[in-house]
Order: structure tokens, then sequence, then C-alpha cells
């Protein structure tokens, strides 16, 4: 099957998209626990910010990462035409 140029785009951005998305959750994921020691310096609610980024930061800066690649998908969906039903 040949894709079309149109196919080639919509694809094309959603390597974009999939590619930054996963640039920061390895920043959250490892790059923080490889730095906890040295985040540990500053304090969030109270609590050590590499700790907390590890116990509950992280947590939710995933949720927001999943949020952002649903919203973002939908809307490329609907501008190329290939979403699945009616989502409003």
């Amino acid at each position: 099957m040949e894709l079309t140029a149109k196919h080639r785009e919509y694809w094309h951005k959603n390597l974009i998209v999939t590619a930054i998305l996963l640039f920061i959750w390895f920043l959250v994921t490892f790059v923080e626990g490889w730095y906890a020691r040295e985040l540990n310096a500053y304090t969030f609610l109270g609590f050590p910010l590499g700790f907390y980024m590890s116990a509950q930061g992280s947590l939710l800066i995933y949720v927001v990462i999943i949020g952002i690649y649903a919203r973002y998908m939908n809307k490329l969906d609907k501008e190329y035409d290939v979403h699945e039903g009616e989502d409003d």
C-alpha cells in the first residue's frame, strides 16, 4: 500500500510529538533520578525536591504527558479527517 503525502505528513507530526513527549519522559524519569541528591538541596511543599519528584512529581508529569498526547492526537485526527467518531 502506497502512502499518500497526507498520510506521511500525519505520521511525521505524530512522530514529532511522540519524540518530544518521550524526551520529557526521559528527563523526568532518568535525569531526575540521576540528580536526586543535588535536587534534595531544594524543598517543595516541605519535602526535598528529589524525593518529591520521585514519589509524586514524576507521576503527575506522566499524567500530564498522557493528557497532552491524547488532546493533540484528537486534534490531529480531526484535522486529517481520520477520527473514529463523535468525541466532542
